[in-house]
């Protein structure tokens, strides 16, 4: 099979390259997957395929996935394209407590992870932030420690063997009394650092930099483009990274809806390694079921605004539908893998275009040769 290799290999090789690998989100698999290795196959771009842990974990998620199935699916997408310039990404490994139950739950996520093949992993203990703390190091201690000890965990189940390591200071997506909290370099070196000193060595920094998961919405309720991102506090922080001699690039995550021109205009490529996309893949499955599903599209979009509606009162159907349609997937899960051929086959080349233009806008063609050689 053409399994996926090791996180580090592909980061290492391509950081400060002028390129962003594509990370995507494929849960909802068939047909997805295929036509993104297609057009990396083609392009000669690596690529990176993950799932966060609110999705797929033991207990399924709300995909209904433990880590084995995902890793299967991607594996043998991967196989029917010959593709093998690719890594499995554990995303948002999210601990919220970081208790010692905490921990000890997310450990055993971990290690179904490794035994599913992931060759990556993100630690995201962004929400142990200690706003009474007295300065920054002690702010971040609790993330940091848990940080560590979480590394040091996949380090020791995964016996010596090469992986990627993602961790995460400032909570992507937060908003405070002003909007938009943003990571500082000064958060950025600091957590790194402390990192180092404790014999962590992770490649990559997811950071909070004005974006937002999912789809985002206007006041009525209308989805609009995704342009909030700081790019100048983005550079910022890779800057004062590279200045401090540390080894870390940017991932960059919440891509959906930012248009690609500005992707491939303004994104600091070298700066950002890894550019995260994840809603975009689910919304265009729905959006093809509308014609090639319908009745399988109306019971998921019924479901949906029954299930949250009354969960959120005052919101317009739209947004409640889009910010929420993601757990009918393990409801529908069954109708989902069962839908016919001709629909897998044009989820398929919907994927495969527009993993072309996000390939393009991201720069990577010819990443893949770039990584074999290192190989």
């Amino acid at each position: 099979m053409n399994e996926p290799i090791p996180g580090n290999v592909l980061f290492e090789s391509l950081r400060d390259k002028d390129a962003i690998i594509l990370a995507s989100n494929a849960r909802i698999t068939a047909g997805v997957a295929e036509g993104i290795f297609r057009a990396a196959n083609d392009l000669d771009s690596a690529v990176i395929f993950e799932i966060a842990r609110s999705e797929c974990n033991v207990n399924g998620g709300y995909t209904g996935m433990v880590p084995s199935e995902y890793a299967e699916a991607i594996m043998g997408a991967a196989e029917e394209i010959g593709f093998d310039v690719w890594a499995l990404h554990a995303d948002h490994i999210t601990l919220k407590k970081g208790t010692p139950e905490d921990i000890a739950e997310t450990g055993k996520l971990i290690d179904a992870q490794i035994d599913a093949g992931f060759t990556s992993f993100a630690i995201d203990a962004s929400y142990l932030f200690d706003h009474q703390g007295g300065n920054l190091r002690e702010e971040l201690a609790q993330n940091i420690d848990v940080t560590t000890e979480l590394a040091k965990h996949i380090e020791s189940q995964m016996r010596g063997k090469p992986f990627g390591l993602e961790v995460e200071v400032g909570e992507i997506g937060k908003k405070d009394a002003h909007g938009q909290v943003v990571t500082t370099p000064e958060e950025a070196v600091t957590f790194v650092k402390a990192l180092n000193e404790n014999d962590v060595f992770p490649q990559v920094l997811a950071i909070a930099n004005g974006a937002s998961h999912g789809n985002v919405y206007d006041e009525h309720g209308n989805m609009i483009e995704q342009v909030s991102i700081d790019i100048l506090q983005t550079k910022a922080v890779a800057r004062a990274l590279r200045e401090n001699h540390l080894d870390v690039r940017i991932a960059q995550h919440g891509i959906t809806g930012t248009p690609r021109e500005l992707i491939r205009s303004v994104f600091p490529r070298g700066d950002i390694i890894k550019g995260n996309v994840a809603t975009f893949w689910q919304n265009l499955v729905l959006d093809l079921y509308k014609v090639y599903q319908p009745e399988l599209y109306g019971d998921i979009h019924d479901w949906t605004l029954e299930e949250y509606r009354p969960k959120n009162p005052g919101m317009a159907d739209n947004e409640v539908f889009g910010k929420n349609v993601k757990y009918a997937i393990r409801q529908f899960r069954e109708r989902i893998n069962d839908v016919d051929e001709e629909t897998v086959d044009a989820i398929e080349a919907l994927s495969y275009g527009e993993a072309l233009v996000f390939l393009k806008a991201f720069g990577s063609k010819g990443t893949a040769s770039i990584v074999r050689k290192t190989l």
